[in-house]
This record gives structure tokens, sequence and C-alpha cells, in this order.
């Protein structure tokens, strides 16, 4: 008996996987790009794109840089300046302390008032500065460092006074110990406070000046697409023009020539704000100090009355003396450099006429300095303190006239840094308006070319 067969049925073909929503549309845009009117759409719609996106990054870019070049003018460079105010009001208070120490009872309301208006300076600067600190940030410490500090050095003062008034000796320890605490505590915390607002400023200006290559390159590559539309539609139909198309290319050229020259001319003010007005701010103010530092220590030398040596090389010397000679060869080198970097006449003059007041000071100084070595102090102090022909006089003009150059670079800073900032007016918005404006430009220009189709 022959076996029985059975018969297997085949095994069913497997289901084709299913496409993806990507595939998909690859195999629509591969089939549309077939036909002139596919194409003629993709170009559309890759026009469009290249000029909004060209639109969109110029409109990033420019307000960043804009609000960068705002934050100089308006916020970093003030409180740069701010920051200056309070070492230059911490360390003239100090001088004025000084001063007034060595005129004993004799102290004028002028130098009580100085010293006053000083500390009262310097405190409302340390409001201003807390204020536009973040909160956990370096600059907010030191802040809170100096305000911690400023009250212990008044007591200080104040003691000094007190027993000065009464004829002690030790009112003498008490103010060299505040200008101790002025000189290696809170000057050094002012200073450090001054710098970290300069690298604020500096990275403020590193952020307003780059050109936005981005923008730029998008800007040329949709110009360069539109003039290859432009192109092959005359190749293909003869005809010179397509308004949608011309439009499109006028917007985004308007665009790209306004963000090039606009972004140059403000590059171009920002940077000479910075070279002829922070540059000239920054070593104005350093001299300054200097000055102020050599007044200090002036005072001090009569104050001190050699308590205080130090010795260089194997020779002892005053340590006030000696500091003195330090700080003004810096105001000398900062003079030298201030007067490099003024650009006119109305800069240069008081930065001159300080030069001269530093020469006079040191004659001055060098004569005061004799007499007290020969014993004659109440002379040696006239020489510094007196109401004529002191130093006190020198130092003074000094001040006076690194203000008055202070105030006329920084209103050259304010010039430039407006102009910069005003260069850039507008430039975001209109870059937005300009690309929509040209997308649709484009859009309609490739839609007259479909219509000829229908």
């Amino acid at each position: 008996m022959p076996p029985v067969q059975h018969n297997n049925p085949a095994p069913a073909p497997p289901e084709p996987p299913r496409r993806t929503a990507f595939a998909e549309g690859v195999d629509r845009l591969r089939t549309a790009a077939t036909t002139e009117p596919g194409r003629l759409r993709i170009i559309g719609a890759v026009l469009a794109l290249l000029v909004v996106a060209f639109g969109a990054v110029t409109a990033w870019q420019m307000a960043d840089r804009s609000t960068a070049a705002d934050d100089v003018l308006n916020n970093s460079q003030p409180l740069s300046s701010a920051a200056a105010d309070i070492y230059r009001s911490l360390a003239d208070a100090n001088t004025a302390a000084s001063s007034g120490f060595l005129a004993g009872g004799q102290e004028t309301a002028a130098s009580r008032d100085r010293y006053e208006k000083d500390i009262d300076a310097a405190a409302e600067g340390l409001v201003q500065a807390a204020a536009n600190s973040d909160p956990d940030s370096p600059a907010a410490e030191t802040v809170a460092r100096l305000n911690k500090l400023l009250p212990e050095y008044k007591g200080l003062v104040e003691r000094a006074r007190t027993y000065n008034r009464q004829g002690f000796p030790v009112g003498g320890a008490y103010l060299r110990y505040a200008n101790e605490k002025m000189q290696k505590e809170m000057l050094p915390a002012a200073e450090d406070l001054y710098k970290k607002e300069n690298q604020r400023l500096r990275a403020d200006y590193g952020d307003a000046t780059p050109y936005p290559w981005a923008a730029i390159g998008l800007g040329v590559l949709a110009l360069a697409a539109l003039a290859w539309a432009q192109h092959r539609n005359y190749r293909r139909t003869n005809r010179v023009l397509n308004h949608g198309l011309v439009a499109a290319t006028a917007t985004a050229t308007v665009v790209l020539l306004w963000l090039v020259v606009g972004h140059s001319v403000a590059r171009a003010a920002l940077d000479d704000s910075y070279d002829h007005g922070v540059r000239s701010l920054n070593v104005l103010h350093d001299a300054r100090i200097a000055s102020l530092k050599a007044r200090g220590s002036e005072n001090l030398t009569l104050v001190a009355r050699g308590a205080e040596t130090v010795e260089v090389n194997g020779t002892t010397y005053d340590a006030y003396d000696h500091d003195f000679g330090e700080e003004m060869d810096t105001l000398g080198k900062g003079l030298a450099e201030a007067e490099k970097l003024a650009d006119d006449k109305t800069g240069e003059q008081p930065v001159t006429a300080a030069v001269g007041n530093m020469t006079e000071w040191k004659k001055r100084h060098a004569a005061a300095r004799a007499q007290d070595e020969n014993g004659n102090y109440q002379a040696a102090l006239d020489r510094v303190i007196g109401p004529k022909g002191a130093t006190g006089e020198c130092f003074d003009s000094v001040d006076a006239n690194l203000a008055k150059a202070i105030t006329h670079e920084n209103a050259e800073f304010e010039q430039a840094a407006g102009n910069g900032l005003d260069a850039m007016t507008g430039l975001t918005v209109g870059a937005a308006v300009l690309a929509v404006l040209g997308a649709a430009g484009a859009v309609l220009g490739i839609g007259r070319r479909l219509s000829e189709y229908r």
C-alpha cells in the first residue's frame, strides 16, 4: 500500500516593512522634481527659506551686539568709572584724614568736610555697586568686604583724632593703623573691584564688535541662490525680469548692505570709544590714584617721624617717604602715557598742566624733607600743609587737572560709544521685516511662473 502524502501549504510571504513618513516624503520630492512645476515649487521653498534664515540670523546676531553695545555705554563703563571713584574716594579720605591729623587742633572745617564727603561718596558708590552686582559674584563679595571695613576704618580715624586733640602720642599710632588698614585691605579690595568691572567692560566690547559672519554668509548664499533662480528663469522663458524675484533680491541686498555697513560703522565707533576713551580713562584714573597715594604717604612721613623704616639694597629709608617716591614715579609714567593718548588740545592741556604741577610738587617736597631732616619740624609742616607755597597746593592742582581730563575723556567715550550704538539702531527689526518681504517676493515670483502651467 503506497504511503500517504501530506500537502503542507507554502508559508505566506513576509509583509513589506512599513515606510516612514520621511521616506515617503523623499519619494514625493523626487517625483515632483521630475516635472517643471515640481522643481519650481522646490526652488521657491528653498529661496524663501534662505531669505527668512538670513533675516532671522541677522536679527539675532545684531540684537546680541546691540545689547552688548548698550551695556558698554550705559552699564559696564559707568560701573568701571564708579569703581575707580570708590578707590579715589577712599584714597582721598585717607589723605584728608592724615592732613587733618597733622593740623592737630588747628584742623580746618574744609579738611574735615573733605574727609566726610569722601567717606559718604565711597559708601554711596558701594551701595550702587552692590545693586548692580550679581548676588553670588566675586564683585558682590568684594563690595560686602569693603562695606565691613569702612566703619572699622572710620572708627580708627576718630580715635586718632580724639587722642591727637588731647596731645597723646598714641593718636599717631592709631592713624598709622588706620592707614595700614586702608593701604593693605581696603584699597587692594577696591582695586580688585575696579579690575573686575574693567574685565566686564572688555567682555562687553568683545561681544559687541565681532563681525556677524554667520549672517553675512547666509546673505551671500541667499543672493547667489536668487541670482541663479533668475538666470534659470531667463534661460527657460527669455524673460529678463521676474518681479517677485527682483523684489526678493532687492530686499536681501538692502539687508546685507545695511548689515555690513551698519556694523562696520558701529565697530569703528566702538573701537574709537575704547582707544580714545576707555584707555585714556584707565590711565588717568590710575594716575589720579597714584597722586592720592603719594599725598597720603607724604603726610604720613611727618606723622610717623621716622617710626616706620624700610631697607632697600642695604640702605635704610623712611618707609613713607620711600613710598612717596615710588608713587610719584607711577604718577609721572601715567601722565606721560596720558599725554600720548590725548588726541586733541582740550584733552592734552590739563595733562600738561598736571605734569607742571607734579614737577613743582617734587621741588617743594624736597625742600620740606630737608627742613624735617634738619630738625625744623614746624617749617617742614608748613611746607606740606601750610596756607601758601605748600605741597598741598601742587597736589590739589594735579587732582583738579586730572579730574578735568577725566571729564573730557568720558565725554569723548560717550560720544563715540553712542555713535556705535546708534549705527545698529533699527537693524534688528528692519532685517526681520525685510526678510519676510523678501521671502514673500520669492514665493510670489515662483507662483507667477507656476500659474503658466495651469
